[in-house]
């Protein structure tokens, strides 16, 4: 009987020497973040607003958020990409361009606390009548982009593209770098319709 029990107490020693053996050649992965696999977006005009129409790619869809008692306000969702682009557009009344102007530049500097830069990107378009200016915002910050369009007489656009996540530059990169390309394309397809143009 003790030759039973030192027998079976000399395999569970040596079943925990095995084990420590074992595990000795062990060394921690690095930490990394997930790889995401993002398809070649495709872009089609989005016409179904009064006063605008613009270039999206299909990986993003449009929702409309809560009425307002003037304009329009939607948003642009990559639901794949946990990302959302607020919009909001109001038409122009006399002198408010400027009041309008400052607001979105308060918004993007309430940013300040956490960013690392802010740039900022002038460009107009004077064929389409379309002139704007888009902040870039680096750093651990809530919203990386934003942008205002506008014709300067009768209308003024807003975007701001915020993460349904924890701001962290380097795991959203290249899903920024994405979005950054789609809202570059939404620019640049940017037209105001009819009652717009001078």
């Amino acid at each position: 009987m003790k030759q039973g029990i030192q027998h079976g107490s000399s395999f569970i020693v040596g079943f925990i020497l095995l084990q420590f053996a074992a595990c000795s050649g062990y060394s921690p992965k690095p930490l990394a973040y997930f790889r995401i696999d993002i398809p070649e977006p495709e872009y089609q005009e989005v016409d179904s607003f009064h006063h605008f129409a613009f270039e999206l790619s299909n990986q993003a869809l449009i929702t409309q958020a809560a009425p307002a008692k003037e304009g329009e306000f939607f948003n642009i969702s990559y639901p794949r990409l946990n990302a959302t682009i607020y919009c909001s557009f109001i038409p122009l009344k006399k002198d408010n361009l400027a009041q309008l102007s400052e607001e979105s530049r308060k918004f993007v500097y309430l940013h300040t606390i956490k960013a690392d830069d802010i740039q900022n990107q002038f460009f107009e378009y004077a064929e389409q009548n379309v002139y704007g200016l888009v902040y870039r915002i680096e750093g651990n910050v809530a919203s990386p982009i934003q942008f205002v369009l506008t014709d300067s007489i009768r209308s003024f656009f807003r975007g701001a593209l915020y993460f349904d996540n924890p701001p962290n530059q380097d795991s959203i990169a290249p899903v920024l770098e994405y979005i950054n390309n789609d809202i570059q394309v939404l620019i640049e397809s940017f037209r105001w319709k009819k009652q717009n143009k001078r």
